[in-house]
């Protein structure tokens, strides 16, 4: 059960101009697909966001593991690590971004889960059982929101087709005032069966985003669960103000500012729970969220936290000390949520739906085409490993998308200068 060989391969698919507190989306989002070929003929799979220096450093590292065992996972993802020192990369930091701009958890994400599906095709059985075993066999998002530019993405940014209907039509609209914020959710659910709507925020003024999320509590009433995340560009005092307002109608406020400690002292003033995947991101910071109590929610992400594994250890951290569980969600394509859908799986305590952009991606990377949701949730896959497979025609396709973009890594600054020139991301906004 040797590793004989690995394919690095970076790609673009088509991602339309959503809104965000970081700018604007670019026509193509940047993902990168491991394979982990080992001697018996069996290949494990994996997919990553495309951050700065992540392909070289797979590349880097993968080196190191011809001849290691899959199986042997700790000693490999060790051997891993130490490999990626010799780079003397200096970016182990998160960022501001509302992304993680970390090497190591990407990279270690990326060998975990490929081994992880190499091993349940060796021997068999679905990545969720080697992880402990599903607790449950459908796994629930939640319908994701976004302002946005006109357009679906792709080479042309600004594209529309006059024929489309539905979510097709909706996904193309120009959504900033809070009727076209109800009507791209009603879309989304009636396409999609979703059971709870998040809004990424931290793009109008505040009250504008407030006035969102009234429209849509009109709109669905009180049994359909309300999220809004500003992606912390709120000062706290405008957390305070805007969370006191919004605390009649929302499930969780996300991120309203930045920091710990900015956090605990919002989590304080108002009565909604606070979630993060922006100030709590690593087991490092563990200690001091317990001590100031900086958020109610973790938003668990395997490919920022390093791997499925560790998004279960930080789940049962989260209940020792109370807190509640969602997942984090990015640009991803079927194979990364083939993991999440797995991880969801078997996680005792899921407390609430998990965040997909899944909606907003047309392309496809597996030859299942894409997973459909029922009622807002997801199947696990029940072939061995991750269940699905890749379609390499589709990959080379995006591949060379990658290398006509000419763009290595997301700025989204960048993107938004070319529809407003000079905006600057500001940390904090408002």
């Amino acid at each position: 059960m040797k590793i004989a060989s690995f394919t690095v391969t970076p790609i673009a698919t088509i991602d339309p101009p959503l809104r965000a507190a970081s700018g604007l989306h670019a026509p193509f989002a940047l993902r990168v697909i491991l394979e982990i070929a080992c001697e018996d003929g069996l290949t494990g799979f994996s997919e990553i966001p495309c951050t700065n220096g992540v392909v070289e450093s797979l590349n880097h590292i993968c080196k190191h593991l011809l001849g290691e065992d899959p199986l042997q996972l700790t000693r490999l993802l060790e051997k891993a690590k130490a490999s990626l020192v010799s780079l003397k990369r200096e970016d182990e930091a998160r960022g501001d971004t509302p992304w993680d701009q970390r090497i190591w958890v990407h990279a270690r994400s990326a060998l975990e889960v490929a081994c992880l599906d190499y091993l349940g095709k060796r021997f068999e059985v679905r990545v969720c059982d080697l992880l402990g075993g599903a607790v449950r066999e459908a796994v629930p998002f939640g319908a994701y929101l976004f302002y946005k530019e006109p357009g679906a993405g792709g080479d042309l940014a600004f594209n529309s087709d006059n024929q489309a209907e539905g979510w097709a039509a909706v996904r193309q609209m120009n959504t900033k005032s809070p009727d076209e914020v109800v009507r791209q959710a009603k879309s989304l659910i009636d396409e999609y069966g979703f059971q709870s709507i998040k809004l990424k925020g931290g793009v109008l003024p505040p009250d504008d985003e407030a006035d969102a999320i009234f429209a849509l509590r009109d709109s669905f009433g009180k049994d359909v669960p309300l999220r809004l995340d500003p992606n912390a560009v709120w000062s706290v005092e405008t957390g305070i103000r805007i969370g006191k307002k919004l605390d009649p109608v929302l499930e969780y406020l996300e991120d309203p500012v930045r920091g710990q400690e900015n956090m605990a002292l919002v989590g304080k003033a108002i009565e909604s729970p606070l979630a993060t995947n922006m100030c709590t991101t690593s087991f490092e910071d563990i200690p001091n969220s317990v001590r100031l109590h900086s958020e109610d929610v973790i938003l668990t992400d395997h490919h920022y936290w390093g791997g499925l594994k560790a998004c279960i250890d930080l789940c049962r951290i989260c209940q020792t000390f109370g807190r509640g569980i969602s997942m984090h969600s990015n640009s991803h394509l079927g194979l990364s949520l083939a993991a999440m859908v797995h991880l969801g799986a078997c996680i005792p305590q899921l407390d609430y739906d998990l965040d997909t952009h899944y909606p907003w991606q047309s392309d496809e990377i597996i030859k299942e085409g894409r997973l459909p949701f029922e009622n807002g949730a997801i199947k696990v896959p029940d072939k061995p490993g991750l269940g699905v497979t890749l379609d390499h025609e589709a990959i080379a396709v995006l591949h060379q998308n990658y290398l006509n973009f000419g763009v290595g890594f997301r700025n989204d600054e960048v993107e938004m200068q070319k529809i407003e020139p000079g905006w600057k991301f500001q940390a904090t906004r408002w």
